[in-house]
């Protein structure tokens, strides 16, 4: 009878173990299946941006003397060569400015030529002692303010000369004209910018970078065509634009050019810009947004736990994030609208 007892009591206590053992299995069967990722060092950050195309060299275009425009002999876009007429003043008031300065030599020739006869009879006369040597040196000085006289004319003549010659704007450098700004009959001051001469032999890439950003030393210029050309930086701006508080910046475009590139044209720009905070790298689908910062969920232990990110860049499949996260952590992937704190999950193998 005893015996019978023994049986019985050990035939329910393994009844209550298999039960056990088949409750544990069927939680960890309900358990949902997530997808990890170890989080990895993200590289530098390429910069995207618009990009102008410039001539490295742009020549304003203005005249030396003021006058009444009497001729454009060019339209913007137009290409010119080296000594090309671009623009012609009307020379009516130069050309009268030019024979008072000829006269004014001659004037002062006569004056010359006068002073030195009259100092000739004033050393006759010293010499027969009718006058003293003090006369004579009145003459003398005499003499040399009618040369002083005609020097002057002769450098104002040079000068009425050249205002003449100033007349015909031509070009000093083979290029394209932009920005042609007049038109014939209108007068124009000493210096107004008439339009401007674009040397298109070299070409830059101008870009605004926006403040606070370090500008990348390389990069390239993206074609529609899927090729890329190297952009090295040439110079930047020594202050940011008042207006739009972005800094200007020009890269050098690496000669020869493909014919699809054309002053004025707008292209892409990548540059390799250093990323200046050390980032993460993590999926997309691994940003949480329902709290009021964005998160990421923690796999550890067979549970997971949010954790508070800074969202530095979106790609294309990937985030850039700034965390308090050691390098190799396990995250949940996918699926992390589902999660909630200290959630029991079983991890997906790769």
């Amino acid at each position: 009878m005893r015996f019978k007892w023994i049986l019985l009591t050990a035939l329910l206590i393994l009844s209550g173990c298999r039960e056990a053992s088949e409750q544990d299995s069927a939680a960890s069967t309900d358990l949902p299946w997530v997808k990890t990722f170890e989080v990895d060092v993200a590289g530098p950050m390429p910069l995207r941006l618009s990009g102008t195309l410039r001539g490295r060299y742009e020549i304003p275009q203005a005249f030396q003397v003021a006058g009444r425009l009497q001729q454009r002999y060019v339209d913007a876009g137009q290409r010119v060569a080296e000594g090309d007429l671009l623009f012609k003043l009307d020379k009516r008031d130069l050309l009268a400015a030019a024979a008072v300065a000829a006269a004014g030599v001659k004037s002062a020739e006569a004056a010359l030529a006068i002073a030195k006869s009259e100092l000739e009879r004033q050393q006759q006369l010293v010499e027969r002692k009718f006058v003293s040597q003090q006369t004579l040196q009145r003459f003398e000085l005499a003499v040399r303010e009618a040369l002083s006289q005609k020097e002057t004319a002769a450098a104002l003549n040079q000068q009425a000369q050249n205002a003449l010659s100033y007349a015909e704007l031509r070009a000093t450098k083979a290029g394209v004209m932009t920005e042609v700004k007049v038109e014939p009959g209108q007068v124009v001051a000493i210096g107004q910018v008439l339009a401007i001469l674009v040397e298109d032999a070299l070409l830059d890439v101008e870009v605004f970078l926006p403040e606070g950003e370090a500008p990348a030393q390389t990069g390239e210029l993206l074609l529609s065509s899927g090729e890329k050309l190297e952009l090295s930086l040439r110079e930047i701006a020594g202050a940011a634009d008042s207006s739009s508080r972005s800094w200007r910046a020009r890269y050098s475009l690496q000669a020869p050019y493909p014919s699809s590139l054309t002053l004025g044209s707008v292209v892409s720009v990548r540059l390799a810009s250093p990323q200046a905070v050390s980032s993460l790298r993590v999926p997309l689908g691994a940003l949480d947004e329902r709290g009021q910062t964005p998160q990421i969920w923690v796999f550890a232990q067979g549970q997971v736990q949010p954790l508070a990110v800074e969202v530095l860049a979106l790609e294309a499949e990937h985030a850039r994030i700034q965390a308090e996260l050691p390098v190799g952590t396990r995250i949940v992937a996918l699926g992390t609208h589902l999660l909630t704190p200290g959630m029991q999950v079983r991890e997906l193998a790769p």
